[in-house]
């Protein structure tokens, strides 16, 4: 029987393996002022398996960290893109990048990758990935927007929903929301109604100047999962949910 195995590395980054054929999504292997992952990687960068493709959401630098990427040694690894942004790829090495926009689909390897719609600060997407007859939804750090319900519309069973949870907003820009919540995204389980749901983007910190002046989160991480938890439970009662440690591995068999 096909499997399909998910390991959490950090952030947003995740690693998925449909029966061998691996996908990593949102890259994020380096930090800088102002951003910090605030957990450690689950797979350094240098322990990555060969990979049969790349999925990144949109342009900001910790989902698309090609700078430290670069060190991937297969250049010819297909990166999917949103659409606009793949001269940041292109720069670094890689030739086989792929820009989508929303509905737009490809293919890496035995995966069918379908762009779905999203909104952040930054144009984004969100994806569905399909192997294994299993479908997963990687929501990237996407809002949570009316247009999401389409994709429950179009794909009557997802397996696996990764959802962002820590409800970031922009002081400086009106306290602005710019990514889901732990409420959000259970409500996001409710429209799609996946088997397993496992919460991403809940660990990142901006370091104490950035925090206090310019960033503001939903919670605390341990707080942000108990909340998503417990709204899932209520909202969708058939999803189950796993918070999984960076490394952890989940196991989905197809069904």
């Amino acid at each position: 029987m096909a499997v399909v195995t998910l390991i959490r590395v950090a952030h947003s980054s995740v690693l998925i393996d449909f029966d061998g054929s691996k996908i990593l999504t949102d890259p994020w292997f380096s930090e800088r002022f102002g951003y910090h992952h605030g957990e450690p990687y689950g797979i350094a960068l240098k322990d990555l398996p060969h990979l049969t493709g790349v999925v990144v959401s949109h342009g900001h630098y910790d989902h698309y960290d090609m700078k430290a990427f670069r060190a991937y040694p297969d250049k010819q690894v297909p990166i999917a893109v949103k659409r606009g942004i793949g001269k940041t790829a292109r720069e670094n090495g890689f030739t086989n990048v792929i820009e989508m926009d929303t509905w737009e689909t490809t293919t890496l390897g035995p995966i069918r990758v379908t762009a779905c719609p999203g909104k952040h600060g930054v144009p984004e997407i969100t994806y569905v990935l399909e192997a294994c007859g299993t479908a997963a939804y990687f929501g990237g750090d996407t809002l949570l927007i009316p247009e999401l319900s389409e994709i429950a519309a179009r794909w009557k069973r997802i397996d696996l929903a990764l959802l962002a949870i820590n409800g970031l907003r922009i002081r400086p820009a009106g306290n602005r929301k710019v990514v889901m919540d732990a409420e959000d995204a259970a409500d996001l389980c409710r429209i799609l109604q996946p088997r397993y749901a496992v919460p991403i983007h809940y660990a990142f910190r901006g370091g104490p100047l950035m925090d206090t002046l310019f960033l503001k989160y939903a919670g605390s991480p341990s707080a942000l999962t108990q909340r998503f938890q417990q709204a899932t439970a209520s909202l969708s009662p058939k999803t189950c949910v796993r918070v999984l440690t960076p490394g952890e591995p989940l196991v989905i068999s197809a069904t």
